[in-house]
């Protein structure tokens, strides 16, 4: 349930980037993993710029919280930001 193209290519850039992370921090390519993770940048902004994540359709914004989801479970592929203290 993609409606908007900005959630569509979301979608596409993370199907493609998380296998990469994954690969990558496998054979320890930390460096890789997050050259795969950086090519999320210009789809993740453009969802946030165009898409609204919080639809009156609550499957639409079930599905939408999902892929966010799925953004969060790549970034965590490579590290577990929660742990960085500032």
């Amino acid at each position: 349930m993609l409606e908007a193209d900005e959630e569509k290519a979301l979608h596409q850039a993370l199907s493609v980037a998380l296998p990469q992370a994954e690969s990558a921090v496998a054979q320890e390519d930390f460096a890789g993993a997050m050259r795969a993770l950086s090519q999320l940048r210009a789809p993740v902004d453009a969802f946030f710029d165009k898409v609204i994540v919080n639809a009156d359709d609550s499957a639409l914004r079930a599905n939408r919280l999902k892929l966010l989801n799925q953004l969060r479970a790549a970034t965590r592929a490579v590290a577990d930001f929660s742990k960085i203290t500032g």
